[in-house]
């Protein structure tokens, strides 16, 4: 797994690339949180580059939605590849996040 971010302001774009499980979740969420530490209300993560993801990883972004809506941040999500999407499809969450298919079209929100 790789993560990488870019931060204007109170927002952040988060790409994250390889496989995202229980051996790399850990990783994941201390670099999510360190993001909101340092002010970020708004996380946009950025899933295209991910081959993989477990339920590790699910309750990762789900911990960080609960805190950042804790004072009305939001975590938004890229989910290009069908695969993925029905991850979040079958489990519901596709209703708890804002799930966008581009990169772009996040940005344009």
């Amino acid at each position: 797994m790789e993560v990488t971010s870019t931060v204007d302001g109170p927002r952040a774009v988060v790409t994250a690339s390889g496989e995202l499980d229980v051996a790399t979740a850990p990783q994941l969420r201390a670099y999510l949180h360190k993001l909101v530490d340092n002010g970020a209300s708004t996380l946009v993560v950025d899933l295209s580059d991910v081959g993989f993801l477990d339920s590790t990883t699910l309750g990762v972004l789900i911990s960080v939605h609960k805190r950042l809506a804790e004072t009305a941040g939001v975590v938004e999500l890229v989910i290009p590849h069908a695969r993925l999407l029905r991850i979040f499809q079958i489990t519901g969450l596709d209703l708890v996040f804002t799930i966008h298919s581009s990169l772009a079209g996040a940005a344009a929100q």
